[in-house]
């Protein structure tokens, strides 16, 4: 439990581990994930360390299998996750997996290259079929109608053709012969390809295309593309190898197409059957792979986790030394001192595993180095965490300031966003995500911002528990009030006065308008109808907001105290803590006190001298000329001062704080100063005289004892000291006033959503219940569904963004700059449970 407030306890441990067993205890200890290694070989180029080749053999596995992923994938068979966490394979079954990767790999490459065979041969055999009945049509035109002599030119509107028909193509008795050759080309490129050939053979080819109105699949890509048939019509050996050249460039496909049409209908009906092999064949082929696929789904997730948990374990030997036997491996790591006796047992059943009759050997070493900072946390305590190490990660054993979060932050983000109506959709959200927590957790959706949600489901619970509470104090729900105690004021006028004055107040000094006794719990509903609600929120919400700031200041300056008397810094507490604690009470804390005082003793009734109502004197006047020492004043008959005395003790607070300010600017380095003064004295004195030169040296080390793996601090340079002070003694001064400033930001907030709210229920949900009849219950559900998105979409999600960005500047600012250094470095084990979350994100992303 003491972990909760400051990180573990760490130690630094030596780890001798004999060859054979060491693949089996690193294995132990990634399952366990309660060890951080170190690199003994820094120096070291990656390629050139011990299991650098098992390392590359894993890399291998881990290709084979994202491609086989892939094609799983690609055929949309479910890859069965039964949530299993599989061991880490001995090494010698890394050459089985090898063989069974390489034989699935193997085979699936071999049945897709096959498959892309047939498919070209059957996208080949489709092409020509369309070609020969396309081209059908074109002879059928030509022998009725003739040929075209001429191409006309497409980038012309006009086009100017000669049609010659069977006679025409005769000269000189003798028959003109024209040759042809048919193919199939992208759609997309029939408009250049025309231009083209018109352009290359100056228009003496005829050119005749179809759209194939099918899709075809392209078998490299799988993709579906359309395709046009075409025929080219020219005149001797020089225009045949033009078009050959031309049909080439635009990677057009060309086919053989016979003449006589009793060739063509033959070749037609060939291609038909050797469709329909194929079709049979590539069915089988299909079939095939999708039985490779689905025996290789079963077991890929824990090819998987065996394979990242083999590369895991040989990545992390790399980081060991080898003796100069070779026969034993070093390791240093470090380990929580309270998990020491775990450590060892799964050091042993590693041993035991691997069959080795050396025991390991885990010794604990002495060193200065500061070591990580470790806390522990559960899935309560995981979101808070993660807020105070997103501004930075302790320093080693300093007071953890999640604890306290836990409350302080939902309680603060409350203040500021108090309405019972938005913290329960808030709540309920929450609430549900940690009801459903497992089933959530199990989906591992790859939505990053659903994912934020699902970390901070307790934060959000909270956020929302405590917006309720805050909610009821401040009596407002949806900017409606509650009225479950009824209200305290009564109306003491007539009807007719009422109406004809708009501006009249109730009087709380008068009985019969209010009952002289508090409101049970919060506000009086009456307010939520107050013209003066504004002014009186106000002044309240105000001084709350700076006496819960002056409290949370507090309680950090204190936990300061706590890391001062743990690390043992006695000139830490005399020099810093005291000034520090001195100062922020004596003025801010009495501010907050005068606030109590003006409360308590000044009340209503308007006749009571000094206590009345018009002689309350402003806490924030009072307070400044409290600092420039200047005399109150207040109207006649009444007093400026809140109690007798006030003038001289308010005057003594200011001085006692004003001299803490040089007492924090200067004491420390003072006293550092005759500390090391008095050290070399006696180092001088005592220890040379006695010959006692080790004891003397001793002598010189601080009273204060460093812990158990702290860093040994050197002896600061004086300057840096004398300016370090200062920076220190500045912004706390400063800081304390621009701090105790910021946490208006609690009124200002607050303010603001209560009448965001209250705008949107009059501007949107005022007009639905002004509607009667039917038609007045449509209308009113069709605002009440607009007010609900608005109110979610702005009020609790906008607003409650804004809220909570400023609750936690206020923890990172305001609070723990009073005690919280965050120079740490987190703590990193050796996990597989970590390497396995890590390497499944990346591979979603």
């Amino acid at each position: 439990m003491g972990s909760l407030f400051r990180s573990e306890e760490m130690t630094l441990c030596q780890l001798f581990l004999q060859s054979e067993a060491a693949y089996a205890c690193v294995s132990e200890l990634g399952e366990l994930g309660l060890v951080q290694f170190r690199d003994l070989n820094p120096d070291v180029n990656a390629f050139q360390r011990k299991f650098v080749n098992e390392v590359r053999r894993c890399d291998e596995m881990e290709r084979k299998l994202r491609y086989l992923e892939k094609e799983i994938k690609k055929d949309g068979i479910p890859m069965l996750d039964t949530g299993e966490n599989p061991e880490a394979p001995q090494p010698r079954e890394m050459i089985d997996l090898e063989a069974t990767f390489e034989k699935l790999e193997n085979e699936l490459r071999e049945v897709n290259q096959n498959a892309e065979t047939l498919k070209r041969n059957f996208l080949e055999l489709t092409e020509l079929k369309h070609i020969l009945r396309k081209t059908q049509v074109f002879f059928d035109e030509a022998e009725h109608g003739g040929v075209v002599s001429q191409m006309a030119d497409p980038s012309r509107e006009e086009e100017q053709v000669t049609l010659l028909g069977e006679e025409g193509l005769r000269a000189g008795g003798q028959a003109l012969k024209l040759g042809f050759v048919a193919g199939v080309i992208l759609r997309e490129r029939i408009p250049a390809f025309e231009r083209m050939l018109w352009r290359a053979c100056r228009g003496n080819v005829f050119l005749r295309q179809a759209e194939i109105e099918t899709p075809l699949e392209d078998p490299s890509t799988g993709d579906q593309v359309y395709k046009s048939v075409f025929i080219i019509f020219f005149q001797g050996d020089q225009l045949k190898t033009r078009v050959r050249k031309i049909c080439e460039g635009f990677r057009a496909t060309l086919y053989p197409c016979p003449e006589a049409p009793a060739d063509r209908r033959e070749m037609a009906m060939g291609v038909m059957t050797r469709i329909e092999d194929l079709n049979t064949v590539l069915g089988q082929t299909q079939d095939h792979r999708h039985r490779v696929l689905v025996a290789a789904a079963k077991n890929i997730k824990n090819w998987f986790v065996k394979v990242r948990k083999i590369k895991a374990i040989y990545h992390t030997l790399n980081l060991f030394n080898l003796d100069v036997t070779q026969k034993c491996l070093i390791a240093e790591c470090w380990v929580p001192v309270l998990d020491l006796e775990t450590i060892q047992l799964a050091l042993r059943r590693g041993t035991e595993r691997s069959g080795s009759s050396v025991p390991p050997i885990l010794n604990r070493m002495v060193t200065f180095e500061d070591p990580p900072t470790y806390n522990r946390t559960n899935k309560f305590t995981k979101g808070f965490q993660a807020l105070i190490d997103a501004y930075g990660v302790a320093s080693y054993r300093e007071m953890n300031p999640s604890p306290y979060t836990i409350i302080t932050f939902p309680f603060l983000f409350a203040v500021m966003f108090g309405d019972t109506g938005h913290g329960l959709i808030m709540f309920l959200f929450g609430g549900w995500m940690v009801l459903k927590e497992k089933p959530l957790a199990a989906k591992k959706s790859d939505n990053e911002i659903w994912n934020i949600f699902f970390g901070g489901r307790y934060i959000i619970f909270l956020m929302g528990l405590f917006s309720m509470y805050t909610g009821l104090i401040y009596n407002d729900v949806f900017s409606k009030s509650l009225n479950i105690f009824g209200s305290y004021w009564r109306i003491d006028y007539n009807f007719s006065t009422i109406e004809t004055n708009k501006d009249l107040q109730l009087n709380p000094s008068d009985k019969n308008q209010y009952l002289q006794i508090p409101y049970p719990i919060g506000m009086d509903p009456v307010w939520q109808l107050a013209e003066n609600k504004i002014i009186f929120l106000n002044s309240y919400k105000m001084k709350i907001s700076i006496i819960f700031g002056v409290i949370h200041m507090l309680f950090g300056v204190m936990i300061g105290l706590w890391n001062h008397m743990y690390f043992k810094r006695k000139i830490n507490i005399t020099c810093e803590f005291i000034p520090q604690i001195i100062f922020l009470v004596f003025l801010f804390l009495y501010m907050t006190l005068l606030m109590f005082i003006k409360w308590i003793k000044y009340g209503p009734i308007p006749d009571t001298p000094k206590t009345g109502p018009g002689c309350a004197p402003s806490v924030l006047i009072t307070f400044i000329n409290m600092v420039l020492f200047k005399p109150g004043t207040a109207p006649e008959k009444c007093s400026p001062w809140m109690y007798d005395g006030q003038s001289w003790f308010q005057g003594l607070l200011v001085v006692i704080a004003v001299l803490c300010i040089p007492w924090m600017l200067l004491g420390k380095p003072i006293m550092m100063m005759y500390n090391r003064k008095k050290q070399h004295y006696q180092l001088n004195n005592h220890g040379t005289e006695n010959g006692d030169i080790e004891g003397a040296v001793d002598g010189m080390q601080p009273v204060s004892g460093i812990p158990q793996g702290g860093h040994k601090e050197e002896e600061e340079d004086m300057t840096e000291v004398f300016i370090h002070q200062g920076i220190h003694t500045i912004e706390y001064v400063l800081g304390s006033v621009s701090h105790t400033a910021s946490y208006l930001r609690l009124w200002a907030l607050s303010l603001a959503h209560a009448q965001l709210s209250e705008v949107l229920w009059n501007m949107v949900m005022r007009n639905g219940l002004t509607q009667e009849g039917w038609s007045g219950g449509i209308i009113l559900w069709a605002v009440f569904a607009f007010w609900s998105v608005l109110t979610v979409g702005i009020l609790v999600l906008m607003e409650g963004l804004s809220a909570f960005l400023h609750t936690l500047r206020l923890h990172w600012v305001e609070f723990q700059s009073k005690f919280y250094a965050g120079q740490g470095y987190g703590f990193q084990p050796f996990s597989f449970e970590i390497i396995l979350d890590a390497a499944q994100s990346t591979a979603e992303d």
